[in-house]
């Protein structure tokens, strides 16, 4: 089954056979990267009364609780309501699955974050969603630990300059496109969703229904193999419906193919 959607009035088919997971899994057997000093997830049997849920135990069904923070356990997207004092929450913002993408791979500078200039340096297609790598990209990087290690972050300038650029969607393989510390100010963050920058302890307080960034959202914690080339693709961006400002969720892209290539 192939999907057809169009890129600067081109026309590109995507395979959906051949689907790329950008997602990082947490819990039991899983990748379970870390960051902020944020608790390792956990997955519990249930008990109830005289029930565990677990087979392994003598349950009759498997049944966990599961506790986690999406901010730090595993791949996720967030929305304005991340940074704002009113509560926006994804599942009313993100309505629409599909978009158009476009992969890069980032060079970072001595001071361990993207650029303006590095940004402005790349040849940005008409598109829904920007994917970004960041070099170097070894497998490690799917279980690395990010807490106490300043992780590399997003110039809070290159956030603007994509978001004039009309890019909505922002995926990257940091755990955050903030610095670890930064007094919690998260300039980036602001700068990407359009609000104003705040003084230590500020908040932004009552966003209007008719915000152009409303609908925008980042997605963090991803890892982009080797074998992915930039380029341009088909989104698929999964997440499920918990009513929270971030969920941990499951991006999945679709090499694009010219139609006159077919």
């Amino acid at each position: 089954m192939n999907l057809q959607l169009t890129i600067e009035g081109k026309a590109y088919l995507a395979d959906l056979a051949k689907p790329n997971d950008l997602s990082l899994s947490t819990g039991p057997g899983g990748d379970n990267p870390g960051a902020f000093f944020i608790n390792e997830a956990q997955f519990e049997p249930i008990r109830v009364g005289g029930f565990v849920g677990s087979v392994a135990e003598g349950g009759s069904a498997n049944c966990e609780i599961l506790r986690f923070c999406a901010h730090g356990n595993t791949t996720h997207t967030e929305c304005m309501g991340h940074i704002t004092h009113s509560r926006i929450v994804l599942s009313d913002v993100l309505t629409e699955f599909w978009f158009t993408a476009q992969l890069v791979t980032a060079e970072l500078t001595v001071g361990r974050y993207v650029s303006l200039s590095e940004v402005k340096s790349w040849r940005l297609y008409d598109v829904d969603a920007l994917i970004v790598r960041s070099l170097p990209n070894q497998i490690e990087k799917k279980q690395r630990q990010w807490s106490g290690s300043e992780p590399p972050y997003f110039e809070p300038e290159a956030l603007s300059f994509l978001r004039e650029a009309g890019i909505q969607h922002l995926l990257t393989d940091f755990p955050s496109v903030d610095p670890e510390v930064d007094e919690g100010r998260l300039s980036a963050h602001h700068e990407w969703w359009g609000l104003p920058q705040r003084l230590v302890g500020g908040i932004v307080d009552t966003i209007a229904d008719s915000h152009p960034r409303l609908k925008a959202t980042i997605t963090e914690l991803i890892y982009i193999p080797e074998d992915v080339l930039d380029g341009l693709y088909a989104l698929n961006l999964q997440c499920p419906n918990l009513r929270t400002d971030a969920v941990p969720s499951r991006p999945v892209i679709y090499r694009l193919t010219p139609c006159a290539d077919r």
